[in-house]
């Protein structure tokens, strides 16, 4: 059973600063609750075909993964993916101008889970949907403070 998961929030600050700050992996300790500790594999900045390795806790769990960022478009959309592990995925973000001068910020997780993964694929599913809003909401405070 696939896995697609789309969450989108509004975030009252300028597109580019909303974009500047999410993308980059530096700062996904602070606004996902999950991920505990990020190391490049390749050198900086962000870019196409960048690496970077990610711990996470998950449903109980430890899960170290490496993403590689497979397209970047600046203040628009970035998208990593990960083809390593139970449970490939691919994580993109999108910034679109709100009529108010914001920002809408979507988040979108999808894969294919194997193994145990297919059949926990459901709790999966409604777990990572929770958890994007909650780090989505973490990211508007941090921002808009």
């Amino acid at each position: 059973m696939p896995v697609d998961i789309l969450t989108e929030i509004e975030i009252d600050r300028p597109r580019d600063v909303v974009a500047a700050y999410a993308s980059d992996p530096d700062n996904a300790t602070s606004w996902y609750d999950n991920i505990k500790a990020v190391e490049w594999k390749s050198p900086k900045p962000v870019a196409v075909g960048a690496r970077v390795a990610f711990v996470a806790k998950f449903l109980g769990r430890r899960l170290a993964y490496t993403y590689e960022v497979t397209e970047l478009v600046t203040g628009a959309r970035f998208v990593m993916a990960t083809s390593e592990g139970p449970f490939p995925m691919e994580t993109t973000y999108t910034w679109e101008d709100t009529p108010s001068g914001g920002t809408r910020m979507t988040l979108r997780n999808r894969g294919e889970p194997t193994g145990f993964s297919k059949v926990a694929a459901p709790l999966m599913s409604s777990a990572m949907r929770r958890a994007n809003r909650k780090d989505l909401a973490k990211l508007k405070a941090i921002l808009e403070a």
